[in-house]
């Protein structure tokens, strides 16, 4: 099942991201900032009510929006759960009238199965960047930018 976040999920969520993080797969983010983006993320419950998986969905711009923190317990993963959650944020972002939605990825296979297609990172509008300026890669960013339009 997939549901917005709650305040109790957020040291799951942080754990989880730690886990890729620590594996070099996508950039931690720290516990604070978490509680600052709650409203952002989306879990996906088993059916015990355990959280294994998170994804959010970031507004950017007027009519852009980034997928961000898409994480899947590896001990769940190949069952669709990040595909499923992709896709809730690709909808919630419709709803919003969202024009174009992009991630930075380790994993672009895993986004083009979802419709992105690799960009130029300097074709993003600069306002997105502010983030990585606290990223321990900054300025050498290895991540790759995709964008989708909706």
């Amino acid at each position: 099942m997939i549901r917005k976040t709650t305040i109790e999920d957020v040291k799951t969520i942080y754990k989880l991201l730690q886990i890729y993080s620590q594996r070099g797969e996508l950039i931690g983010r720290p516990l604070s900032e978490l509680y600052d983006h709650i409203r952002d993320f989306a879990v996906f419950e088993d059916n015990t009510g355990k959280v294994i998986g998170c994804c959010a969905l970031q507004f950017c711009w007027e009519a852009l929006a980034e997928i961000r923190s898409l994480a899947v317990h590896p001990d769940h993963t190949g069952n669709g759960i990040g595909s499923r959650l992709a896709q809730h944020a690709l909808k919630e972002a419709a709803t919003y009238n969202i024009k174009q939605i992009f991630t930075l990825t380790y994993r672009p296979g895993f986004f083009d199965k979802l419709g992105f297609t690799k960009i130029n990172r300097a074709d993003l509008p600069i306002k997105i960047w502010k983030d990585c300026l606290h990223c321990v890669k900054y300025p050498d960013c290895d991540e790759t930018a995709m964008m989708k339009v909706l």
